[in-house]
């Protein structure tokens, strides 16, 4: 019998950084200083999205003398992809077995890397680690500290019981390779969920308590864009919720395609991930109503999300619009 020092330790896991960017000439020669400050040497990519403004050579520039631990190349797409179609792109590329995701306009902490490989190690059932962030402005002072966190361990009863379709933050993710090249191709605008999603169909998601990033907030973050409530009018409602339901929609595709493309999966696994994109579904078919339906028929789809869990309080909340006239949707 192998005594325990005779038993081969598990191999250590590489990393592959990607700087992604899309029109970041300001900020991305900033972003690849912190991704070469990182205290575990690394694969690093910084890949341009065909951004035309500059962004491509600013990223030359930044890395023209780099002599150091980390193995850094600088690429740009032949056409514009969109965030998710370039992480795609990007995972066939890299030689990690984890990629960790440094937007062009985000700064990492010199012990980002080390902290979320060191959680892997520990927590190998685990698909992806994020951490909390530190909200910065475009001058890079923090606004706002540790924020945009979830709980430590996150699974998909945790996210069929929260509701509120929560997701670990895409920009803090240190994420499995396999779970972009052997999954069918991210379809949509936004990663987050979708990525969240199949972490928790193939085991779970980890988000680390310290923040480990600063997060530039912006007229041009993605997110902002998708949920934007600046407009204080039924236009605007309207605009920031057919984006919504159209994301939503996409995040439920993508999780059923990963369902089908594992027959493997376990049992429970497949019910859960088909009653969370169930839910997404749910939710794009209540703001659909509202937006397109005459009232009467609204009373189906809000009474489907009642009766669904995490549903509940926003089927309620859209409840109470029955009494309102659509043209006062959006203020306030």
């Amino acid at each position: 019998m192998n005594s325990a020092a005779d038993i081969d330790p598990q191999p250590a896991l590489s990393v592959t950084i990607l700087v992604i960017a899309y029109r970041m000439r300001g900020t991305i020669a900033e972003s690849i200083q912190s991704a070469l400050a990182q205290t575990v040497p690394c694969e690093i990519i910084v890949s341009d999205d065909s951004s035309g403004d500059g962004t491509y050579e600013a990223a030359l520039e930044a890395l023209r003398e780099y002599h150091g631990p980390h193995r850094a190349s600088v690429r740009s797409t032949p056409r514009n992809l969109g965030l998710c179609a370039h992480l795609v792109e990007l995972a066939t590329i890299a030689t990690g077995d984890l990629v960790v995701f440094f937007s062009g306009d985000d700064v990492a902490y010199p012990q980002r890397v080390e902290r979320l490989l060191a959680a892997f190690a520990a927590h190998p059932g685990s698909q992806i680690v994020g951490s909390h962030v530190d909200d910065i402005d475009p001058q890079g002072r923090v606004i706002a500290a540790r924020v945009r966190g979830t709980p430590a361990q996150i699974d998909q009863r945790w996210l069929l019981r929260r509701g509120k379709l929560a997701a670990v933050l895409g920009a803090s993710m240190m994420v499995r390779r396999t779970l972009l090249t052997e999954l069918p191709p991210l379809q949509g605008i936004v990663e987050d969920n979708m990525l969240t999603l199949r972490a928790t169909l193939l085991g779970d998601c980890r988000c680390l308590p310290e923040a480990l990033l600063g997060y530039r907030r912006h007229d041009n973050n993605l997110g902002d864009w998708v949920f934007d409530r600046s407009g204080k009018d039924y236009a605007g409602y309207e605009r920031r919720n057919r984006r919504v339901l159209s994301m939503y929609r996409d995040i439920a595709a993508d999780q059923e395609r990963c369902i089908a493309a594992r027959p493997d999966l376990p049992e429970q696994r497949r019910r859960l991930g088909t009653e969370l994109a169930r839910m997404y579904r749910l939710e794009a078919g209540m703001r659909e109503a509202i937006l397109d339906k005459p009232r009467s028929q609204w009373l189906a789809p809000l009474w489907q999300g009642f009766r669904h869990p995490g549903l509940r309080r926003k089927s309620a909340e859209r409840a109470l619009k029955l009494l309102l006239p659509r043209r006062w949707f959006g203020r306030g």
